[in-house]
């Protein structure tokens, strides 16, 4: 486990952006963190890390952002179970070529696969971070 203390949004791109670099294809990363913890902003220094210069947006709305088959970013607030994320498709890229990123994980728990990597983002104060990566 390391805890890494970001003190900008800028420090967590860059952060990030290094932690990218312990990724394989196939990676299932789940990153937790209250609303407004800066999951997407992790996110951003994920994709510059792999390689992508797409600007990376919340798939709030649209459950899962394709980033060149590359990042596949999840968003699960708005489900209720796997079978919902199974009904999507959300589960066939698990174990893929990309590295596969979901914010909320706790709602498809029962499908997720074995193994997959944890990311913790707190919010100390308004700008600095406790990032827990396990």
């Amino acid at each position: 486990m390391a805890i890494y203390l970001s003190g900008s949004e800028r420090a967590t791109v860059e952060f990030a952006k290094k932690y990218a670099a312990s990724l394989s294809a196939g990676d299932v990363v789940l990153l937790q963190g209250d609303l407004g913890a800066g999951k997407t902003v992790f996110c951003k220094g994920l994709a510059l890390g792999l390689g992508i210069k797409d600007e990376i947006v919340s798939p709030t709305y649209a459950y899962m952002n394709d980033y060149s088959g590359k990042l596949y970013h999840y968003d699960c607030y708005r489900l209720s179970s796997g079978a919902e994320a199974e009904k999507l498709g959300l589960t066939d890229y698990f174990g893929g070529k990309g590295v596969c990123v979901i914010e909320w994980a706790e709602n498809i728990a029962d499908v997720l696969p074995k193994g997959c990597k944890r990311v913790t983002i707190k919010k100390i104060s308004s700008v600095n971070r406790e990032i827990i990566c396990e």
